[in-house]
């Protein structure tokens, strides 16, 4: 008898069979069927919703209300869409502490407030002591669409701009677990996207932000709905001090670790440096690369390509397995 197994929930290959072999199958609509971070209603609408079990509930930069709120807004800014509505429901564990509710309860107003949403409407259910991980969060996300993200009009020449570092958020959760007796400055970047939203209106032709899967799962299934394929550089590719410290101490590759405040976007080729600079301008962006783009000559239709450090190429697909459970 089959059973569901961590990697389903990783964000990559496995996720997206299950998603298309059973979600799709049982569900089909157009809405759905577009697999978008958001989904377009009718009336300019956007709508999404996500639920955060990450473990542990603190950690560095953050905790799960924070991650609640900014993973739910920055769905809808990528989707093209200004945030405006979240709903709030909780899980809660029999004997959770009162001391961190009031914790996450503030921390979500401040995030809540700091993106400029609302929490309109929610819901409350306690279960036993064991039946539960302390507290789960569930939110979604009403707004109010001003672009719509085209795949179609990517062509070749077009630069993948990345908008900061990557990794910060799995590091920062890995060693607050204390699975590897590490130490480490490393913080979360849990933060919302609202800086990008002025993007939208300067071309961008389409934008993700960089969760579970990291940033090669996120390209890799891009590329498989272009004709042409993907090439970034390594070199190019922004990461701190202390996240390729502890990456390559753990041998982690940082292109799959997760973030909680970053975003990959593509850009015509003309107007790429005006983007880049425009991102650069925030505290967020102020990391902000050209990393790479879109080709016609290298590689095959589909692929994305590693120009590595080395001088060679390297294919990169979509995460196989579970790197760290419970992540967001």
């Amino acid at each position: 008898m089959r059973k569901v197994s961590l990697e389903l929930g990783s964000g990559g290959k496995l996720m997206r069979d299950f998603i298309n072999q059973h979600i799709l199958k049982t569900f089909k609509n157009p809405f759905l069927n577009e697999l978008s971070d958001s989904a377009h209603l009718p009336r300019e609408i956007a709508f999404t919703t996500d639920s955060y079990v990450v473990d542990p509930i603190f950690f560095p930069g953050g905790d799960i209300g924070t991650l609640g709120i900014n993973g739910t807004v920055n769905d809808l800014i990528v989707s093209g869409a200004v945030p405006k509505y979240i709903s709030l429901s909780l899980i809660l564990e029999e004997g959770f502490l009162w001391e961190d509710m009031e914790k996450i309860l503030k921390s979500i107003k401040m995030a809540a407030k700091r993106s400029g949403v609302e929490i309109t409407t929610g819901d409350t259910k306690v279960v036993r002591r064991g039946q539960c991980d302390k507290i789960y969060i569930n939110t979604s996300g009403v707004g109010t669409i001003i672009a719509r993200p085209s795949i179609q009009k990517i062509r070749p020449g077009d630069k993948i701009i990345l908008t900061g570092t990557l990794g910060e958020h799995s590091v920062a959760v890995m060693l607050a677990r204390g699975d590897f007796g590490l130490e480490s400055k490393v913080k979360s970047d849990c933060a919302p996207l609202n800086f990008l939203l002025p993007i939208w209106k300067k071309g961008a032709r389409w934008m993700r932000d960089i969760t579970r899967g990291g940033l090669a799962t996120v390209l890799s299934e891009l590329a498989e709905k272009l004709p042409c394929s993907v090439l970034i550089e390594e070199e190019k590719i922004p990461l701190s001090r202390a996240v390729r410290g502890a990456t390559e101490l753990l041998g982690i590759e940082p292109l799959y670790l997760a973030c909680e405040g970053r975003a990959v976007l593509v850009a015509p080729g003309k107007k790429a440096i005006e983007i880049l600079e425009e991102i650069k301008k925030d505290s967020l962006g102020k990391k902000a690369e050209i990393i790479g783009e879109v080709e016609d000559k290298v590689g095959k239709p589909g692929q994305l390509l590693l120009s590595t450090l080395a001088g060679g190429l390297r294919l990169l697909e979509p995460l196989t397995s579970e790197l760290l459970p419970r992540i967001c």
